[in-house]
């Protein structure tokens, strides 16, 4: 079983093009079904204003979830997630 806390610590990485995704965030929970519905990660540089400016956040869904490590957590979503716009693989942005 892995704990919450301990899937915050890996590394997410996309297995389509090998990048680093950034830090798990938050945790999406479907309460009514009580499963995990996403990973919300924190893309790394992303304020524009510092303190006062809003992070993006990369939402990938639980079903795009290929593989958890030991210390990465492999994902495969399609791009452009540079663009800020919707995943056509199921993952987005918010």
């Amino acid at each position: 079983m892995v704990k919450i806390s301990d899937l915050r610590l890996r590394e997410v990485v996309n297995i389509v093009d090998g990048r680093r995704l950034g830090p798990i965030k938050d945790i999406d929970i479907d309460l009514a079904e009580g499963r995990i519905a996403a990973l919300v990660l924190a893309v790394p540089g992303s304020r524009l204003m510092g303190f006062w400016g809003r992070e993006d956040e990369i939402i990938v869904p639980w079903e795009k979830i290929v593989r958890i490590g030991v210390d990465v957590i492999l994902v495969e979503i399609g791009p452009p997630y540079e663009d800020r716009r919707e995943f056509s693989a199921g993952g987005y942005l918010r």
